[in-house]
């Protein structure tokens, strides 16, 4: 058999065609994968806890991304129930954040669901579930669903010779009735005024006992309980990155380490306009922290939880410095308050708001078949009407004034958007960015937000058992 040459040319040029042509119908391999299935967390070795992980570990696998560059992400989920994957802190589409009440299509049980976004903005981020929990301690964040991520920034958040990522975690969750929150370490002084609402609705309630509340058993930081797993070791001289995660479902958490200070260049993921050092820090549900500590003072010491009770059944980890040996020292440190005011800037204020919308918190006790119940503005939110709900239009500035009648502390967590606070514990402030900020007990609070991100916008307080009953609200676009 013969070819003419314009036929062997044309065989030719297919053949190299061919090797693009199998690429182009080749599959999209993710870049990461995310199994949700049931597994075992050793704690410690007398302390194997059984939950729902991703990918069989507790915290979940550090994702690292590019700012600006796509990512694909699949979602695998192997438990009975349909699941969401939160991405905390991320300027994404509705349909892919991880929030039902958005639109999110949820991950179906035994099923699994591809998701691609641009991550943004850069810095410390999370993801996590956002499911449903209600009374059952075996659903959404009272499980090990949790894991960090890190949206590489253009620029360098600081001088130092490594990062580590330190995830604060309760296990072995249960119910009690009432309980008094810690507020004293927040600045501010509570509001005459917001007391009195509280009193009121405590004496107008036909339930006069407190609500459930939850407690835990066991307390860690990166799957570990104080004294089980390897140490944290350093050297002297070398300047470590912390990136701390509060991924508890409701608890305020602290880390403090004797001799030592944290300088803070990050909150929530977001650089703060004032470098402040502290000996103390302390996060809210979903917070996170970046802080540079300088290994200045050799020995071996518990970082750990200022609560001792905490502390003895796991919230802490060894910190030990090479050539040192001995029981790991704990000092309490002074008291100290924590003031966001602190890492904003002093020689500016921020920019005038388009609107403000304010909201009143008020809390109904064991309202609820003995689940306490928050309104909002007089509402608490339902799913079957989907409100409160505010309109926003998109480019213009919201001030959020939030105003809390009851004795609880709230971390006010808004989706798909990063906010400046403005005003917190009677102070005003400017240039602090964040997703997640504490609002203290009968204190009010101020932050802003630009409507650059349309879509169904989720806002809810970052406590489970608060957000299940009633603490949330929805912004949506004109």
């Amino acid at each position: 058999m013969t070819l003419a040459r314009r036929d062997f040319l044309k065989l030719s040029s297919l053949a190299a065609l061919a090797p693009s042509l199998e690429a182009f119908s080749r599959p999209i391999a993710a870049d990461y994968t995310l199994r949700i299935a049931a597994g075992l967390v050793e704690l410690a070795p007398a302390h194997i806890v059984s939950t729902t992980l991703y990918n069989g570990q507790f915290p979940g696998p550090l994702l690292r991304f590019k700012e600006g560059r796509r990512v694909i992400v699949d979602l695998y989920n192997d438990t009975d129930t349909p699941e969401l994957v939160h991405w905390h802190g991320q300027m994404i589409s509705s349909d892919a954040d991880g929030a039902s009440e958005e639109g999110t299509p949820f991950v179906p049980a035994h099923g699994m669901r591809r998701i691609s976004f641009v991550p943004k903005p850069s810095g410390f981020r999370f993801y996590h579930t956002h499911v449903f929990a209600g009374g059952d301690l075996n659903r959404g964040t009272y499980t090990g669903q949790a894991g960090p991520v890190y949206i590489e920034p253009k620029d360098d958040p600081g001088a130092y010779d490594r990062e580590v990522f330190l995830v604060m975690k309760e296990f072995a969750p249960s119910f009690s009735r009432g309980g008094d929150m810690a507020m004293n370490f927040l600045a501010g002084d509570p509001i005459k005024e917001l007391q009195q609402i509280g009193k009121r609705t405590d004496e107008e309630a036909e339930e006069k006992t407190k609500g459930f509340e939850i407690g835990y058993e066991l307390f860690s930081i990166n799957g570990k309980m104080l004294g089980s797993g390897e140490p944290l070791r350093v050297k002297r001289g070398e300047r470590v990155l912390f990136h701390v995660l509060n991924a508890s479902a409701g608890e305020i958490r602290s880390l403090s380490m004797p001799g030592h200070v944290f300088r803070i260049v990050a909150l929530d993921g977001n650089p703060v306009p004032t470098r402040a050092e502290v000996p103390v820090l302390w996060l809210g549900t979903a917070e996170r922290i970046c802080a540079i500590v300088h290994m200045n003072q050799p020995g071996v010491w518990v970082m750990g939880d200022l609560d001792s009770d905490d502390r003895r059944h796991g919230m802490g980890i060894v910190v030990e410095y090479a050539g040192q040996t001995g029981k790991p020292q704990w000092v309490k440190p002074k008291p100290f308050r924590w003031d966001y005011t602190r890492f904003g800037r002093t020689d500016s204020v921020p920019a005038q708001p388009d609107e403000t919308i304010e909201i009143t918190i008020v809390k109904h006790n064991a309202a609820l078949d003995g689940f306490n119940q928050w309104m909002l503005n007089g509402e608490a939110f339902s799913m079957q009407t989907m409100k409160p709900m505010y309109t926003v239009r998109e480019g213009r500035r919201y001030r959020l004034k939030f105003r809390n009648a009851s004795d609880d502390i709230h971390p006010l967590h808004l989706h798909r958007h990063s906010f400046e606070l403005t005003q917190v514990g009677g102070k005003p402030t400017a240039g602090v960015t964040k997703d997640v900020v504490m609002l203290g007990g009968f204190q009010e609070l101020a932050f802003d937000f630009v409507a650059d991100n349309p879509g169904l916008t989720l806002f809810h307080c970052h406590q489970q058992l608060h957000m299940d009953f009633g603490f949330m609200a929805l912004f949506k676009y004109a």
